[in-house]
């Protein structure tokens, strides 16, 4: 019987292995010295360097928007609102205590048009005329899923 030995597979660009510079092995001269680090005063004051924010970004909220508010609303929005049996404005205005502009597009129309017999509750409160109009010019109407 014949026995062979396993080929050894050969390794890959093989790297040479190199002394870390804190090894013991080199000399004191060549070694790394480590650095000792002060210790900080407890009761010193602490300066830190904080990024200028425009005033009106307060915990980076806006401040400076306010009523009446222009909300776009989407088909979905509508289907939910429906579902909740929430009239879309009045709750809008409850939620934010100010004046509500809700603002539909046209491509959002178009999407609900399409949806047909089953979402004509929700095209009807569209068509509402406290809602706002926006023309949206693009090719063609986006779809508007969640």
């Amino acid at each position: 019987m014949n026995r062979r030995k396993p080929k050894k597979t050969r390794k890959y660009a093989p790297m040479k292995r190199m002394l870390s510079l804190r090894d013991q092995r080199l000399k004191e001269k060549d070694r790394l010295i480590p650095e000792k680090k002060e210790k900080k005063d407890p009761s010193a004051l602490k300066e830190r360097e904080v990024p200028q924010y425009p005033s009106g970004l307060f915990f980076q909220y806006n401040t400076q928007l306010g009523p009446p508010y222009h909300i776009l609303v989407n088909t979905n929005f509508i289907n939910f609102s429906i579902k909740a049996k929430l009239d879309l404005v009045q709750s809008m205005m409850d939620c934010l205590y100010a004046k509500c502009i809700p603002c539909i597009t046209d491509c959002v129309m178009a999407e609900t048009e399409k949806l047909g017999q089953k979402y004509r509750v929700a095209l009807g409160i569209a068509k509402d005329p406290r809602f706002e109009r926006l023309r949206v010019y693009i090719k063609e109407p986006m779809q508007m899923t969640a």
